[in-house]
């Protein structure tokens, strides 16, 4: 008996008792897998082992249907790149180009994936963004020194140095590293902030246009002051536009206003006009009282001085004047009393003796002033010696 398999033989040769087999069979009895065949688990069959020409090293597998692959081939078949090499070709797979930042890559393009190190780019040559390459080869890409809020964030090292720069500073600011505040701008909060002088500062003149620590402007322009050029000059005042500043320069109103005040015990009022007041006060006064000035810029008006200040200026100055005159007039009346009282007051000597009292009088101003009125008592006689006799009842006194 031939005794050739079911599955693997298609006759048997009685003569010699050979069993001839199928394709991927072998064997006198057709029992066994052929070459580049493995048998399938639960049955007799053999199957084709289906190794890749290009990836396997052969076509033979073992049990399992497993080829033996070349190097950088994988998969059951060998017919895919295992991980780190890519383009599957006649030949063999290539391994990726990723410059030790990567383990895998795109099985067909090479791309790298998964860049490590703040790498990126087809083969991970490049640094991200806000990181660049240190000269340093053990460093890789560092993180770049510079802020988004100053810069785009993006540096680059200039051939010959060792330090990055940043690519391009925002508006405001300027420096290596964009950490300083450019000329205009002043640092607020570690923000750089435009300087406000509302245009009376001139760059040229002022570069920096303010202090870079306070913001305080520098060189104000057109006689204006203050921490942001916000004010005038003292004797200057803005115009009616309000946007530059001119001298003050005084000018009375196109009519004479009369100005009317009384005072206490003042039995009439006095009238004062602006005409007055101008034959009155001297230049140096008003110039005291408005500070005025000559502009050639400027024109003639009041010097931010309303009207209800003019006119309480003016009733002060007359008020001062009233007192003054009246003080005058009653210093005067008081001296001339003075004087009469003096000229009609006579001087008295009076002599006491022991049995009579002796009276002389004489006046500075009046030497034959009449004595007889002296004494008003009808008793009195005068002696022709000029001596006064006081007649009592009691008692006779001679003077």
């Amino acid at each position: 008996l031939c005794n050739c398999s079911s599955v693997g033989s298609v006759e048997c040769n009685r003569t010699t008792g050979q069993c001839r087999c199928l394709a991927g069979y072998t064997g006198p009895r057709c029992h066994s897998c052929a070459r580049g065949f493995f048998p399938e688990q639960g049955s007799q069959r053999c199957r084709p082992c289906g190794c890749s020409p290009a990836g396997a090293t052969s076509d033979q597998c073992d049990h399992s249907g497993k080829c033996q692959c070349k190097v950088g081939v994988t998969d059951l078949k060998c017919d895919r790149c295992s991980e780190g090499y890519y383009r599957f070709n006649e030949t063999t797979c290539e391994p990726c180009q990723c410059n030790n930042h990567s383990q895998t890559c795109d099985s067909s393009t090479g791309t790298c994936l998964d860049c490590r190190e703040n790498t990126e780019g087809k083969h991970c040559e490049l640094c991200k963004e806000g990181f660049y390459r240190s000269t340093h080869p053990a460093h890789g890409c560092q993180h770049c020194p510079c802020s988004t809020v100053a810069s785009t964030g993006t540096c680059h090292i200039q051939p010959g140095e060792t330090i990055p720069r940043c690519d391009r500073c925002r508006p405001g600011y300027t420096g290596l590293n964009c950490n300083q505040c450019d000329k205009g701008y002043y640092n607020s909060d570690s923000i750089c902030v435009r300087c406000k002088c509302n245009g009376n500062v001139d760059p040229v003149l002022s570069p920096s246009v303010c202090r870079p620590d306070s913001g305080e402007c520098i060189g104000c322009l057109y006689h204006t002051t203050g921490f942001h050029c916000e004010l005038c000059e003292e004797g200057y005042s803005r115009d009616p536009v309000g946007t530059n500043c001119t001298r003050k320069e005084p000018t009375l109103g196109p009519e004479p206003r009369e100005f009317t005040t009384s005072a206490p015990n003042a039995t009439k009022a006095t009238s004062f006009s602006t005409a007055v007041l101008n034959s009155t006060l001297s230049p140096t006064t008003l110039q005291t009282i408005f500070p005025v000035s000559s502009s050639d810029n400027s024109t003639s008006a009041f010097a931010d001085v309303s009207w209800t200040q003019f006119n309480i200026i003016i009733l002060t100055v007359i008020i001062i004047v009233v007192v003054l005159l009246m003080g005058f007039v009653g210093a005067v009346y008081m001296y001339r009393e003075y004087q009469n009282r003096k000229l009609n007051a006579p001087f008295w000597t009076i002599e006491l003796k022991e049995d009579n009292i002796s009276f002389s009088s004489y006046h500075d101003s009046i030497p034959n002033a009449d004595v007889s009125g002296l004494l008003e008592d009808d008793g009195n006689e005068v002696a022709p010696n000029g001596q006064l006799t006081l007649t009592t009842p009691m008692h006779n006194y001679k003077a």
